[in-house]
């Protein structure tokens, strides 16, 4: 008895984790049958900080709709039931996808978690570039700009702004070798220009340039920077209609010695995600909750601890967690025009496509840039520069500087006619764009 005991003792709480979860690793139950317009997932695993948000975030990022979730992790296991639907509303039957989250959350995950976290892997594919800084019209195109400059070519990357803050999550790769730029002076020269551009002429608040050779989660990456830059500070007016803020509140049942988050507000996707992951990093545990997004409206409802055991102690607490709750949930609303492209891949196409937006007054407010088997597949939301919806003669503007057969316009139907003319500054974008590609407009509020 006492050599085991000297024996465990020796464990440092990371070993003892490991091997807690080897003797019991986690179960993963797939079912189509028992719901009838939804596949019901469950989950049984040992418990530890963060296995709710690595859970959500592998359904989120496989595009799943969470319609339903109830969470249990009291006391050493973790218990939840998700009813997850694909985008078209359907159960999920496509077995690739089935295996994929058998193996990403079942015995398989055990010691991978730390794969689909924040952390940094070595990766010789790409460089990483993460930036936070003051939001201003034009910024995105500066940024591409300098990065062409300097010949690098953007194969992946999400842009999101949030209360006069912008923040980006870049990969790019050298122009020439298609690989990881590696060379220090290099590296060094792209983040002092870099930097540069963000900070602009506000000298108020900082700007911030981070260069690696890693992967990240983009998204929560983003909500860490955003979360870092305090984007959630409001000022006295910050233009936001209260009727447009989500509903949070944050009471305390001392009964249980738990806190009490109650979210309403629209639904859209990942949603879950966004409140879950900044939870998480707000260092709370959850050990309950409640979710239902079956309607136009989501509920969810968390029972919350700080991760030293308590509850929310204070008003200025209560009024934080309220805030950052507020400010997740909005950076990923986008009001404005939504524009879609897919195009063949170039060195310098984000910069190409930037300036054109900047050029006819238009600010982009949220960018996520993808490239797939050579062909760049790019969403942006635009407004105009001074925060006005685009109006039909900017949009008019922009068809004849790429041209009539490549843009097609969606919504008013008098925006689709075809011009009288083609403008002779078409044919310097034949090259950029393919008549195959294509830009799809719509004036939207995205919940995307």
């Amino acid at each position: 008895m006492a050599m085991w005991q000297i024996s465990n003792m020796s464990f440092s709480n990371d070993e003892y984790e490991k091997l807690f979860r080897r003797l019991n690793p986690p179960r993963v139950v797939i079912d189509n049958e028992s719901c009838k317009n939804a596949t019901v997932i469950r989950v049984d695993s040992a418990n530890k900080h963060g296995i709710l948000l690595d859970v959500v975030q592998v359904l989120t990022d496989l595009n799943l709709i969470i319609t339903k979730a109830y969470i249990s992790s009291d006391g050493g296991w973790f218990m939840d039931v998700f009813n997850v639907k694909d985008q078209d509303g359907n159960k999920i039957t496509d077995e690739v996808i089935l295996d994929y989250i058998q193996k990403s959350l079942g015995p398989e995950s055990c010691f991978a978690s730390s794969m689909r976290s924040v952390g940094v892997i070595p990766s010789m594919d790409h460089t990483a570039i993460e930036l936070t800084g003051s939001d201003r019209p034009g910024l995105l195109s500066e940024v591409s700009a300098v990065l062409t400059d300097l010949k690098c070519n953007v194969v992946n990357a999400e842009v999101w702004t949030h209360n006069t803050r912008a923040a980006a999550v870049m990969q790019v790769t050298d122009d020439e070798t298609g690989s990881a730029i590696t060379d220090p002076k290099r590296l060094s020269l792209i983040k002092q220009l870099l930097c540069n551009v963000l900070k602009g002429s506000n000298k108020s608040r900082a700007a911030k340039t981070v260069v690696s050779h890693g992967l990240t989660h983009k998204e929560r990456r983003l909500h860490q920077m955003m979360f870092a830059d305090r984007d959630y500070e409001r000022g006295d007016d910050d233009g936001l209609d209260e009727k447009q803020r989500p509903n949070v509140t944050v009471v305390n049942w001392y009964d249980k010695d738990y806190s009490v988050v109650t979210i309403k507000c629209k639904d859209r996707p990942k949603l879950l995600f966004d409140t879950v992951c900044t939870l998480t990093d707000m260092e709370y545990v959850v050990f309950h909750a409640n979710i239902d997004a079956e309607r136009p409206e989501a509920y969810q409802e968390y029972y919350i601890r700080h991760i030293d055991g308590s509850p929310v102690k204070s008003d200025a607490e209560r009024q934080r967690v309220i805030q950052c709750l507020e400010a997740a949930i909005e950076r990923r609303v986008s009001e404005g025009l939504k524009l879609e492209l897919c195009t063949t891949d170039r060195v310098g196409l984000l910069s190409e496509i930037t300036r054109i937006f900047r050029e006819n007054s238009l600010s982009v407010t949220r960018a996520e840039v993808t490239t797939r088997d050579g062909k760049a597949v790019n969403t942006f939301y635009v407004q105009d520069a001074s925060g006005y919806p685009v109006d039909a003669k900017t949009i008019d503007s922009i068809r004849k500087v790429i041209g009539q057969t490549i843009l097609k316009v969606k919504g008013n139907p008098e925006d689709s006619k075809p011009a009288s003319e083609e403008s002779p500054t078409r044919f310097l974008f034949s090259g950029l764009f393919k008549s195959r590609s294509f830009v799809n407009f719509g004036l939207v509020r995205s919940y995307s």
